[in-house]
């Protein structure tokens, strides 16, 4: 789960650490010579047991296990460590008492009617095409839009692949409303409110680019989620997201929890080939988790997705990364597989920019496209406080937004998704707004490459020189810099100074 809650609540965590995980490489500390003597009656699985990792975790540390038998006697030492024994056979799998597996009852006539597709012929016959939902002529989208039904981005609707061919879509939004995978509910909610919230429309003043405008964008409907099982809906949402790519349009995919992740990747490796794209992943945690119980969490899609293949560790950068998860062994497993990590004490140390320049030469230097994954708790809680985990000291939305547009503009991107909105948590509407306003600048990035805008770091003249008589040399005495593109005709002007 997100921070390893259960490995560190005690007996529960026992069943992860028994499997074999191991905190960190530090050398284990030599045991005080008045406890060895203590022990050197114990039985030799005892005084192994006092030395493993299962035992370390009940103190926190060896150091602090140590001291806590510093003043036990050999007969109260034999009994603490059988009752430390007994907790971790006990957190085991027995298969006399449990279960391996939830039962499905596969001769159900119902099986798979969660996720059954309409036949066509039972809807009037229609040329294929997005279509428009609203009445008027000017409620475009519904919510605060207009009249008519809400949809992402005040987008009209496509409903199969044949819609999307047919209108030579550029990107299909499309919700994802699980929250199965998660400890907290509530981010089922997040594909609604962002449909009948506003801010992923409109023009972008930074680059005075319009998304709406430059691209053909539609609201792909909702894919369906079977709310028994996370295993069997990230299966559907792989296959639904492949759908989406195998047509040329770019999958948006709003969440839902994190463990979509794994199914959005995986997804979009059937459809463009494995190893063949990196993931940018924003997130308070590193989301790869391993271990556990179940297949796939909100805290382990990061770790699938690589041991699986679909995206080759050194093609996966982390931004944002705080709080108190993950350990040593974390981010030795991130060194381990080539993940490049960016957490908040190295914002803290090199700066936001200096930070953000990095990441995005990270991003282009592998000159493979790219998937963006953004989970909402990157943010402080101010910005987005409905989210199920959130983490204090994050990202603001002036630091998250232009280095979103710049991903999405910089390089070829092959998908986005935004995770982990749980809009019943946030009595106000920011949570979703400032979503939004983040699936905008992604929008907005893909515009500008359809535009031809390939210079990096691009800001529109019109919003950023005033057209003012004097501005540029007030500008060049406070020790600006320009550097103009002369092969953006629109007079565009790349911001490299300070």
């Amino acid at each position: 789960m997100k921070r390893k809650r259960a490995f560190l609540a005690g007996v529960c965590a026992l069943a992860v650490i028994g499997s074999g995980a191991v905190i960190g490489k530090e050398e284990k500390p030599p045991m005080p010579p008045e406890l060895e003597a203590r022990i050197a009656g114990l039985s030799k699985e005892k005084r192994d047991f006092l030395v493993s990792d299962p035992a370390e975790m009940f103190a926190g540390s060896y150091e602090k296990l140590y001291t806590r038998l510093a003043t036990k006697t050999p007969q109260e030492i034999d009994a603490y460590i059988e009752g430390m024994m007994a907790a971790v056979e006990a957190a085991r799998f027995h298969p006399e008492t449990d279960m391996a597996a939830i039962p499905l009852d596969t001769g159900d006539k119902n099986f798979n009617g969660w996720k059954l597709r309409r036949p066509q012929g039972l809807d009037p016959h229609r040329e294929p095409g997005p279509f428009e939902l609203s009445y008027y002529a000017h409620g475009r989208g519904g919510g605060v839009y207009g009249g008519g039904i809400a949809t992402f981005a005040g987008a009209p609707v496509a409903i199969y692949p044949e819609d999307l061919v047919a209108g030579k879509v550029d990107v299909a939004i499309v919700g994802a409303p699980l929250d199965m995978g998660s400890g907290y509910r509530g981010a089922k909610g997040g594909p609604s409110a962002m449909r009948t919230q506003y801010g992923a429309g409109g023009i972008d003043m930074f680059t005075m680019v319009d998304p709406s405008k430059e691209l053909n964008i539609v609201d792909y409907g909702d894919i369906a989620i079977d709310n028994m099982s996370t295993e069997r809906t990230v299966q559907h949402v792989r296959e639904r997201v492949a759908e989406i790519a195998r047509t040329g349009a770019i999958p948006f995919i709003v969440g839902g929890d994190h463990s979509l992740e794994y199914s959005d990747v995986a997804g979009l490796a059937d459809a463009h080939g494995k190893g063949s794209f990196g993931v940018v992943h924003f997130d308070s945690h590193y989301d790869a988790g391993k271990g556990g119980v179940h297949f796939i969490t909100h805290g382990a899609p990061v770790y699938r997705a690589v041991k699986e293949g679909h995206v080759l560790g050194r093609n996966y950068i982390q931004v944002g990364l705080r709080g108190p998860w993950p350990g040593a062994e974390g981010f030795e497993w991130m060194r381990d597989n080539g993940v490049r990590y960016h957490a908040m004490p190295e914002i803290e140390k090199s700066g936001w920019q200096a930070t953000m320049e990095r990441a995005l030469k990270e991003a282009r230097e592998s000159g493979k496209k790219i998937y963006v994954s953004f989970d909402v708790d990157v943010f402080d809680p101010a910005f987005v406080p409905g989210t199920g985990t959130p983490v204090p000291g994050g990202l603001t939305m002036r630091e998250a937004i232009p280095i979103v547009r710049r991903l999405c503009a910089e390089n070829e991107l092959v998908g986005f998704e935004i995770v982990e909105l749980a809009p019943v948590l946030d009595p106000t509407y920011r949570s979703a707004l400032n979503a939004n306003f983040i699936m905008h600048a992604c929008l907005t990035g893909v515009a500008m490459r359809k535009k031809g805008i390939r210079q990096v770091n691009f800001l529109s003249d019109l919003t950023t020189e005033h057209g003012q008589p004097g501005f540029g040399e007030k500008a060049a005495k406070a020790g600006k810099t320009e550097k103009v593109d002369p092969d953006y005709a629109r007079g565009g002007r790349s911001r490299s100074g300070t």
